[in-house]
């Protein structure tokens, strides 16, 4: 057998796969795998220097699931891509200097294949290319591993530049906690990463290289949501990669081990946890009481930080079900609150969720200034002495047998400023806030405190249900010279739009094309008005004036160095434009938008007739001929736009941008619920933005399923909120734990994530929801009694099958009668969901791109109409990340909707190879292979700010995909048509490689 046969056959050998070499005159090439087969299709030709000769035979195999074997011969060179045959002519020699360069930088990837041996192998009739290394895992173990230590920055004790500020994460869709920049010359602070921080630090050039240590005054996904994306940016800034110290309660660790699956380099993250902690090891506490003295985290020549630890306290919680945040539920909790404030702590049992902090930010005293003629008078000579003394040290002086103390010869100190960080997550906290002795020593007027520290500001974290309490606003009062931040969900925070790029262009599309990108769901400023009022009414009465604050807002500033500047500074403040502004200066940049605007409304008023546009509306812009094709699937036959909605919430890929978030696809069916394709981070705030908050909340809580690719963190990062958040909306209502099916690494992430807060989910791997899988669900007689199963496990000798044991590991194999048992509840489960949705299958299928990456076929039910035909039902095909291959061609077989990705343009195929996606033009040909009636575009490099580069000559039937874009599918039909509208739109843009700002951000300042 030639060579590379061989070590193909070894490769999938392993995955229980077979290689198939059929001849060209064989039945399965015209029926099997049209895409791969035909040589008139065109949707795989790649450069000549690749393949340069036509070949007779053709190879078709799987994607796998495990590692390949590794050859008993380590020196034999192996291809790392899978491929036919490249001869290396004359005609190639004008871009060996180019793919060498792009080579190197893949970690030494070559476009080299081996040679072939035998004339019959020496005629392959076509295939595909794909990175064999980084499909299998195996492409990171070449690379040396980093030992990356923590670096030592040499810092500025005199500090001319320090100041506090808001990062707005969260404020626009109350998804997230906000985050607190700690800004020094030599060093950054971060206080708090919740989702969407990166992307908000995108948008506002914000730097991120001298973030030497992050804290979280919670560890769950609220604060920590964002904290995955930032350490990978914090990674890839330079090749040496950034170290980091992440600080906050007990059981820190815990979160950073579960993101080890998915972030390279674990060794960078540093865990400095506090306070109580299951994990000994990460404790960096004193042997003290940690729930009633500060806790000194560090303290150097710019800093001194302390935490005080908040618990819940029992007495608080009871076991009322009004809703938080409610009068009832506040005045109830309040009067607990006033009767058990004076008693003894009680000691309950929290979870390492449930604590919260109190961050002390204390920054040194200004020394007075130096005197010298004082310094004369005491004998002392000019020169080194006189340092000695600005840096507080006593010296002898030169003429008189006396000590020289810095007081003799320095005015009076400055005191530093302090800066308090508060988050009080729920009015059970907030006994602890009142109670805590160790804040007694910064509150002002208390009688016998004569030693007060005046607070200069404080940021608070605590949500307004909270904050707008009497206790709460009472001890707000104890620090009156302090300038109080409110920082929490304030509502009149709800419509400024965090990310104002991604909301400038979501307000162009609408005005263009409100069918397919409707106006975001935030409230109006009326509404919010309104709100206001209701709550300046209800905060009205003796305590109302007790205490001044501000409200948060993006950007702002209080500066604590210079001295001079002490205070608040709003000029950092971004403008906000409405809606009709972002128009009125469309408009007079692109005049023809507005004719452009009026035709895609006709679109609508004409869909579904057989009659021409007007002349007027043919000018512009021109259509191509293909698109007034109005055959129509059987499935949409009757469709109404109750059945079914496609929302893009995220069309990005590898880390969120200004213009787009990551991977992330709602299929809302309405009354029947919804489903998410992938849930990359800032998922929650992307809901909120299309829908509205409260909208969003009850999309969530009708969540039917969670299904995940792949365990890449662009993929499913912001899955944890959306989980937390669900379960806290379903408390004390009767409700069944949400389906998540994802790759089997992902239950491991969500099992330590689990450690810290409930997730209220349960597990499904991809590879149990395959066609094979499910088809032995109704079949496989061994697996339906489940019960049985699992009372002989029970009865098993116990030293046979002990923990450890050889006949153990053979038991619990996959595919044996445990798993079986284990797996057949989940799988019934799942199917229960779906006939819930009116759906008849949901099936996972491999893909080329990493170790257990899947695509993902759904198939609606079949309907029956009024005359009583049977309308079959329609089935959506979402590719997740990968080359073309046959099972995903296979699986969008006749698909009504193919979502595929297309994160490279056509020239830069050698790339899209080495990091296993796929270029435009093969999505849209894998989609017509299939024969797909629609074929959605997404998951963009981020190279590409705003509209990706595409040849729409083969644009056929297919449609570029932007966040909050919404194809309704009584839609569907029009699709492909607003196309050309929307390159009107885009005319004057530029693909520009946002790269070039992410490197700007990361920079050192």
């Amino acid at each position: 057998m030639p060579p590379h046969l061989t070590n193909l056959r070894l490769l999938f050998s392993s995955a229980n796969h077979h290689i198939t070499t059929l001849p060209a005159s064989s039945n399965l090439l015209s029926s099997s795998f049209p895409l791969f087969c035909q040589p008139k299709i065109q949707s795989l030709q790649l450069p000549r220097r690749i393949f340069p000769n036509t070949l007779r035979f053709f190879t078709t195999f799987s994607s796998y699931s495990r590692k390949p074997r590794r050859s008993s011969n380590r020196n034999s060179s192996s291809s790392p891509f899978s491929s036919t045959k490249q001869h290396r002519n004359s005609s190639t020699s004008n871009t060996r200097g180019r793919d060498n360069n792009f080579n190197k930088q893949k970690g030494g990837l070559s476009m080299e294949l081996e040679k072939e041996a035998g004339s019959a192998d020496n005629a392959l009739e076509s295939t595909f290319v794909y990175n064999k290394k980084r499909a299998d895992g195996s492409e990171k173990k070449d690379l040396p591993r980093k030992a990356l230590e923590l670096k030592v920055r040499k810092l500025n004790p005199i500090n001319t530049i320090c100041y506090v500020q808001i990062l707005g994460t969260g404020m626009d869709t109350h998804d997230t906690s906000p985050s607190v920049l700690l800004f020094f010359d030599k060093q950054r602070f971060i206080f708090n990463a919740g989702e969407g921080l990166q992307r908000f630090c995108t948008e506002h050039k914000i730097k991120l290289s001298k973030i030497d240590h992050i804290f979280l005054s919670r560890v769950c996904s609220e604060t920590a949501g964002g904290l995955p994306g930032l350490l990978l940016t914090l990674a890839g800034i330079s090749e040496e990669g950034m170290s980091v110290n992440v600080w906050g309660p007990s059981d820190l660790k815990l979160l950073v081990d579960a993101m080890r699956a998915f972030i390279p380099n674990a060794a960078m993250v540093h865990t400095r946890s506090f306070g109580p902690a299951s994990d000994t090891s990460a404790l960096v506490t004193p042997a003290k009481d940690v729930f009633s003295d500060p806790v000194v985290l560090i303290d150097d020549e710019v800093v001194k930080l302390s935490a005080i630890i908040l618990r819940p306290s029992q007495a608080a919680e009871g076991s009322s079900t009004k809703k938080p945040g409610s009068q009832e539920a506040d005045e109830h909790l309040v009067e607990q609150l006033s009767s058990s404030i004076s008693k003894p702590r009680a000691e309950p049992s929290t979870k390492p969720g449930d604590l919260s902090v109190i961050y002390i930010c204390e920054l040194p005293e200004i020394k007075g200034k130096f005197d010298p003629k004082k310094a004369a008078a005491l004998g002392l000579r000019p020169g080194p002495k006189y340092r000695e003394l600005q840096l507080g040290n006593s010296v002898k002086s030169d003429r008189q047998d006396i000590m020289v103390h810095p007081s003799d010869v320095l005015g009076p100190s400055i005191p530093g400023p302090i800066v308090l960080l508060v988050d009080c997550p729920t009015l059970s906290h907030f006994k602890d806030v009142s109670s805590v002795q160790s804040l007694s020593s910064y509150y002002a007027g208390i009688s016998g405190n004569s030693s007060s520290r005046t607070v200069n500001c404080v940021i608070h974290l605590s949500p307004s249900y909270v904050t707008n309490t009497i206790e709460y606003q009472k001890w707000m009062s104890r620090f009156p010279e302090a300038q109080h931040i409110m920082a929490g969900h304030e509502m009149r925070n709800i419509e400024v739009p965090i990310i104002k790029s991604s909301a400038r262009i979501a307000a162009q599309l609408n005005y263009l094309c409100p069918q397919f990108f409707p106006a975001p769901g935030i409230w109006s400023l009326q509404h919010l008005k309104h709100i206001a009022s209701d709550l300046r009414a209800s905060s009205e009465g003796p305590f109302s004036d007790l205490c001044e604050s501000i409200p948060a807002q993006n950007l702002l500033k209080f500066h604590l160095r210079p001295i001079t500047q002490l205070g608040l500074d709003r000029s950092g403040i971004p403008d906000s434009a409405s809606q009709s502004e972002i128009v009125d200066e469309l408009v007079s940049r692109i005049p023809e938008i507005t004719e452009a605007s009026k035709q895609v409304s006709q679109l609508w008023l004409q869909n579904g007739k057989n009659e021409r546009m007007s002349e007027q509306a043919k000018e512009l812009p021109t259509e191509e001929p293909w698109l007034h094709n109005n055959e129509l699937p059987a499935c949409l036959e009757g469709v109404t736009r109750e059945d079914l909605e496609i929302v893009l919430l995220g069309t990005g890929s590898s880390q969120p941008s200004k213009y787009r978030n990551v991977s992330s696809i709602l299929l809302n069916l309405f009354s029947k619920g919804s489903i998410l394709f992938d849930c990359g981070e800032g998922t929650l705030g992307q809901l909120k933005r299309r829908f509205g908050v409260d909208r969003a909340d009850e999309i969530i809580r009708d969540l039917r399923c969670i299904w995940i690719s792949h365990i890449h963190g662009d993929h499913h990062t912001g899955l944890a909120r959306i989980l937390a958040l669900r379960r806290d909306l379903l408390k004390g209502v009767p409700h069944e734990p949400l389906m998540v099916v994802g790759p089997w690494r992902l239950k491991r992430f969500l099992d330590a994530y689990q450690r810290l807060e409930d997730l209220d989910m349960q597990f499904l791997d991809c590879k149990h929801t395959s066609e094979s899988s499910l088809a032995a669900l109704d079949s496989n007689e061994d697996i339906k009694d489940a019960d049985r199963i699992r009372s002989q496990d029970q009865k098993i000798d116990s030293t046979l099958f002990a923990k450890g044991s050889r006949m153990q590991s053979y038991f619990k194999r996959p595919g044996s009668p445990a798993e079986n048992a284990m797996v057949y509840p989940l799988l019934k489960k799942l199917m229960k969901v779906l006939r819930e949705g009116g759906l008849q299958a949901l099936i996972s299928f491999p893909v080329i791109h990493c170790p257990q990456a899947y695509g993902v076929m759904l198939k609606a039910a079949d309907r029956t109409n009024g005359a009583g035909k049977t309308i079959p039902g329609w089935k959506i095909v979402y590719s997740g990340d990968t080359r073309p291959c046959p099972e995903l061609v296979k699986a969008s077989k006749s698909a009504t909707i193919l979502v595929h990705e297309a994160t490279f343009e056509d020239g830069l195929i050698e790339e899209a190879i080495a990091r296993n996606h796929s270029t435009t033009k093969e999505a849209v040909e894998v989609g017509a292979s299939a024969g797909a009636y629609r074929v959605i575009l997404t998951h963009f490099s981020q190279r590409y700010p705003k509209i990706p580069v595409f040849d729409e000559s083969h644009l056929h039937n297919t449609c570029i995909a932007f966040d909050m874009m919404s194809v309704n599918l009584a839609d569907l039909p029009l699709l492909p048509r607003i196309l050309p509208y929307i390159k009107l739109l885009f005319r004057d843009e530029m693909a520009v490689d946002e790269s070039d700002d992410m490197n700007d951000i990361a920079a050192v300042a």
